[in-house]
């Protein structure tokens, strides 16, 4: 007995090393061992026949994706490798009796031999080595950079599942990039403004005035004994009366001119590819009425920034230059449009701001924003019919001209920059007052090394894993300060008595 099982396993192993060898199909006498299913081996892209030595009346693959079977013959079944896995094949005999069968797809070596080659070809120079074990691919190594791991995780992953084991080599430092913003804006105002007030003590038996209601009257109070008392509300108008005659005038002939200059030049650093901000400004309180149960809602105070922002995101291309995303912002409170919400004031924002998006070299500025407002506002008041008259119809009525030019200007700068050296001056602050005589001009330090000995320096690593140089996750914006205010809760009002019970 043990000479013909000896015989069958010879031909068994030798026809499948032929059918392996050659390419052609190989031949397996399906024979049920008393332990279970039996494992069978076929490689991806190959085909291999089991035959059965009764008839077969079903057969069934658990995943489709790795092998597919085909009967040919009442007694043979052709089991293609589709791709490298593991999955089960059962075949039903007639008579009731079931073959089972572990079937594991190996990797075509012609197909690991291609992706060694595509490495070598895609990174060349650069240790890396790729291994199958089961169904798993192993990418171990040494890469220059980041993206070559990435790649050649890439076309490792076209065999299966690759686990990374790849380390990179410690990348140099990154650069750094100084962005230079000037913003600049000049607001010019001018006005003038003409009119006239025409008032009676007594003239004529009459107490009263004429106006056009562009200029505020004077005001006179009249006590006993004394006639007349005026107030006046505004010091810079012409006042004439003549008591004799219980008559008076004011006339308003005034002209302003405003000017506001405002130049602010932020300089902000950050790395190669990573985003920076800046506010030179301050914070004012909102209050947000929040829904509640019967209309008594909490009020909770939020706090929103204004002033001179600016966020830009820098870098470094290949060819050498700097492409930038920036955002410049200039924001001022205005209280002509404010509102009021349960007793609170709330001004409102004027804001004036700019995206963008452009690449130049170092040292290169650009100008964005460049905004020209140049308004005129006129208000003309009369009494209608006596303001009509030649001469003296300009004493009843009022002009009011003003004439408002805004410029702003934002310009860009960025560098390339390096830390100022160990040892060099820094760059100070010149102060137009000297501060108190024997007082320290600077504040107290840790001594150096000359003073503390030298530290323990962390060795430099030449190679580190390729997690380690993944990218960091942004930092959630920091949200401002909430106080919630609660309101008493509404009285409920009082019920009517009744002798019934009440409504529902």
């Amino acid at each position: 007995m043990k000479p013909r099982r000896a015989l069958f396993l010879f031909w068994m192993v030798w026809i499948l090393l032929i059918g392996a060898f050659l390419g052609t199909r190989a031949v397996v006498l399906a024979q049920q061992p008393p332990g279970g299913a039996r494992d069978l081996f076929v490689t991806a892209g190959k085909s291999l026949v089991v035959e059965s030595p009764t008839v077969i009346q079903r057969v069934s693959v658990a995943d489709g994706k790795i092998a597919e079977a085909v009967a040919i013959t009442p007694k043979e079944v052709l089991v293609n490798g589709l791709a490298p896995g593991e999955t089960s094949l059962i075949i039903w005999q007639q008579g009731g009796a079931r073959l089972l069968f572990d079937l594991k797809v190996r990797p075509s070596p012609a197909r690991l031999e291609a992706v060694r080659q595509e490495l070598e070809k895609e990174l060349p120079g650069q240790e890396v080595s790729i291994s199958l074990e089961g169904e798993s691919v192993f990418l171990r190594g040494t890469v220059n950079d980041r993206i070559a791991a990435e790649r050649a995780v890439q076309i490792a992953e076209t065999l299966g599942k690759t686990v990374n084991l790849l380390y990179v080599k410690t990348p140099p430092a990154e650069q750094q990039i100084l962005l230079k913003v000037r913003f600049a804006n000049v607001d010019r105002q001018a006005s003038q403004e003409l009119g006239a007030n025409i008032f009676s003590t007594g003239a004529l038996n009459t107490q009263g005035s004429i106006t056009t209601q562009q200029f505020q009257a004077p005001r006179a109070d009249f006590a006993v004994g004394q006639g007349a008392v005026f107030s006046l509300t505004d010091a810079l108008n012409i006042f004439l009366f003549r008591p004799d005659l219980d008559l008076g005038a004011t006339i308003r002939a005034l002209q302003g001119k405003r000017l506001l200059e405002l130049l602010a030049e932020p300089n902000l650093l950050a790395m190669n590819g990573q985003w920076a901000s800046f506010l030179a400004g301050g914070e004012f309180p909102i209050p947000v009425v929040q829904s509640g149960i019967a209309g008594a809602g909490a009020i909770t105070i939020q706090w929103r920034e204004f002033g001179v922002r600016i966020n830009f995101l820098p870098t470094v291309t290949p060819r050498g230059t700097i492409r930038l995303r920036v955002t410049p912002e200039v924001s001022s409170l205005d209280y002509s449009n404010a509102v009021v919400l349960q007793g609170f004031t709330i001004p409102a924002i004027s804001t004036r701001r700019v995206q963008t998006e452009i690449e130049l070299e170092s040292g290169q500025s650009f100008l964005i924003a460049g905004l020209l407002d140049n308004r005129v506002i006129e208000n003309f008041s009369k009494i209608p019919g006596i303001g009509d008259i030649p001469v003296l119809g300009k004493l009843f009525q009022s002009r009011s001209l003003t004439k408002s030019n805004t410029e702003l200007l934002v310009a860009v700068t960025p560098e390339l920059v390096r830390p100022v050296p160990p040892g060099q001056p820094l760059p100070g602050v010149s102060m137009p007052v000297p501060f108190m005589k024997g007082a320290p001009a600077t504040a107290p330090r840790t001594p150096g090394m000359e003073a503390t000995g030298p530290a323990p320096v962390r060795p430099v690593q030449e190679k580190v894993p390729v997690e380690q140089l993944a990218e960091p996750k942004a930092a959630p914006a920091a949200a401002g300060p909430t106080i919630q205010i609660t309101p008493a809760p509404a009285p409920s009002p009082e019920r009517p008595k009744s002798e019934g019970p009440p409504n529902p």
